[in-house]
């Protein structure tokens, strides 16, 4: 070991990896505290019974974080303003959850007077990454252990076998051991049959699904709803205002239930490898749909333009765990910048599985019937494109000339 270590605090969700690392951590740092840190972020149920069983396994006391309003203001609201998509599918769930988790932990660590900060992040994902990036921003100096780089546990099954002879109680089995996520905006599934492309999701497998249902299985009659949003930011459902959890909630339960927000998704790794997994966002999806129609008619087309070259790199910078850097905080102001317009109502029907616009408004609307129309206008001169489009293809023109004076 680099140094004695006294005391621990450890991420703690109580799924697998986290039961057996409480235990574990105890055999081979001699004997040492382990506090346990939850951030709630909306993973509902799992909470359930978490304490209870962190003391039985040793923890010596466990912290449970309420953070669902920091979570969506801070972190899911100015990733959707910013349009940030990875990997055209991805719409970040686990990736903006973990910063704010560790950065609570630091702190709780800084409080207890910790020697180490633990996580349960493999040693071939992104989270490992997402949570140390997070610890170098605010505890540069602090020990950080990560089990899975340094036991001698190579599976999940490897680790159902040491919970069975430590007695752990776990809620899954060897046949339903897929590798979960969950938190107020996607439940993400990886693992088990997943693992190989070439096999279908079981969407109507009893179990598989848990925020909604398959398309095949949504109600036979559309659903509306309407999203009203100021500055970027979604603040109303159905005419209803309320905080952003509740209505990311609000609209988990219409979207699941409406088959929308599944994805099937293989995708590029920070550490390099591909990976395959399939993600539950279906309130998250909405809003995202929403958020860029309202867009449309609210951004020239130049701000429009630039503003979805930087979502790749939001996404980018979001997946990579890089948070807590000056690019992101620019690029934030930059969003910021453009929302100030963004303002209004988007209208929708969800359709097994579907999301179809069904009308949008705002006060700051840059769309002009009179202009666009088909119809007889008084504000719009056909004639003045001709000089426009001589000037607009001049190159061309230019560069054609020359070509038939070498042909010659």
């Amino acid at each position: 070991m680099k140094k004695q270590i006294k005391k621990v605090v450890l991420a703690y969700s109580g799924g697998l990896d986290t039961s057996i690392i409480i235990p574990w951590l105890k055999e081979n740092y001699d004997n040492c505290e382990v506090i346990a840190v939850a951030g709630n972020v909306g993973q509902a149920a799992e909470l359930e019974g978490l304490e209870e069983k962190a003391i039985k396994t040793g923890a010596s006391k466990l912290y449970i974080e309420d953070m669902q309003d920091e979570f969506v203001d801070d972190f899911i609201f100015p990733t959707l303003k910013a349009g940030a998509v990875y990997e055209n599918k991805y719409l970040l769930g686990t990736s903006f959850a973990r910063p704010v988790i560790a950065k609570r932990i630091v702190e709780i660590a800084k409080a207890e007077g910790a020697d180490a900060i633990c996580h349960g992040c493999t040693g071939k994902g992104n989270d490992q990454v997402r949570f140390e990036l997070t610890i170098k921003a605010f505890a540069p100096t602090m020990e950080i252990i990560a089990p899975w780089r340094i036991w001698d546990i190579k599976s999940r099954d490897e680790e159902i076998d040491y919970a069975e002879a430590h007695n752990i109680p776990l809620k899954i089995s060897r046949e339903t051991n897929y590798s979960k996520d969950m938190n107020l905006w996607h439940l993400s599934h990886e693992g088990l049959d997943l693992e190989d492309p070439a096999n279908e999701p079981q969407y109507d497998k009893k179990g598989f699904l848990e925020l909604g249902v398959s398309p095949e299985q949504a109600p036979d009659q559309a659903t509306y709803i309407t999203l009203t949003f100021e500055k970027g930011i979604p603040v109303a459902l159905n005419g209803e205002k309320m905080k952003g959890a509740d209505l990311i909630k609000a609209l988990n339960i219409v979207g699941g239930a409406n088959g929308i927000g599944l994805a099937d998704i293989v995708e590029n790794r920070l550490v390099g490898m591909k990976s395959r997994g399939v993600y539950e966002t279906p309130g998250g999806t909405i809003l995202y749909h929403a958020h860029e129609v309202l867009e449309t008619i609210c951004l020239d087309k130049a701000t429009q333009h630039y503003k979805q070259q930087i979502a790749l790199k939001f996404a980018d910078i979001v997946y990579d765990g890089q948070w807590y850097t000056p690019l992101r905080e620019a690029l934030s102001a930059f969003v910021d910048e453009t929302q100030k317009t963004v303002t209004g109502e988007v209208k929708l029907k969800l359709y097994k599985g579907n999301i179809i616009n069904a009308g949008v408004t705002s006060p700051y609307t840059l769309y002009s019937e009179e202009f666009a129309s088909f119809g007889e206008d008084e504000v719009y001169n056909q004639n003045d494109s001709a000089g426009f489009i001589n000037l607009f293809g001049l190159p061309i023109k230019v560069k054609a000339l020359l070509d038939e004076h070498k042909v010659k």
